[in-house]
């Protein structure tokens, strides 16, 4: 068996089906569009074959997260922050704002989120088996939380590493 497994996003699936004729298990022909892992070889036909680019090949487990200065991921917070700031501002802007200013705020809500993402996942918050985000998720169980039982069950349920 592969390393690898196929997955298929199914929002930018154009339906064109290809991938089910040329994948030797059967794996990519499921109810609910997604491709099953138990048949799945990983090897990459569908991938290859789906004109719209939908089915991506991934590893079975994931490497350990590279190491980041405490400096980098500081620098990286402060830089969020400032990102998450611009966005409620934005937002405020959108709510408030002429119609004109609602177009400019909903674009600059947008571009702040995504980067706000890629500068999360840089640090190493959005990798579930990251030991940033097996922190994160301890630190939130000190705090005065609602969603205890859920954070227990993640800890739980993640193969850090």
């Amino acid at each position: 068996m592969s390393e690898l497994r196929a997955v298929r996003n199914l929002r930018i699936c154009s339906k064109d089906c290809l991938c089910l004729f040329v994948c030797p298990t059967g794996a990519t022909d499921t109810e609910t569009g997604q491709i099953d892992f138990e048949k799945c070889i990983g090897c990459g036909a569908c991938s290859k074959a789906c004109p719209s680019g939908a089915i991506s090949m991934v590893p079975y487990k994931y490497p350990k997260q590279q190491d980041k200065d405490e400096l980098v991921i500081e620098k990286l917070r402060k830089v969020i922050s400032s990102k998450v700031e611009q966005e409620q501002i934005a937002h405020y802007i959108f709510e408030n704002g002429s119609d004109k200013e609602k177009i400019l705020a909903k674009i600059l809500m947008k571009s702040n989120r995504l980067i706000t993402e890629d500068l999360y996942r840089e640090a190493g918050y959005m990798l579930p088996q990251s030991d940033n985000t097996k922190k994160f998720l301890e630190e939130l169980l000190e705090k005065d939380n609602t969603n205890k039982e859920d954070i227990k069950k993640l800890l739980e349920l993640l193969d850090f590493n």
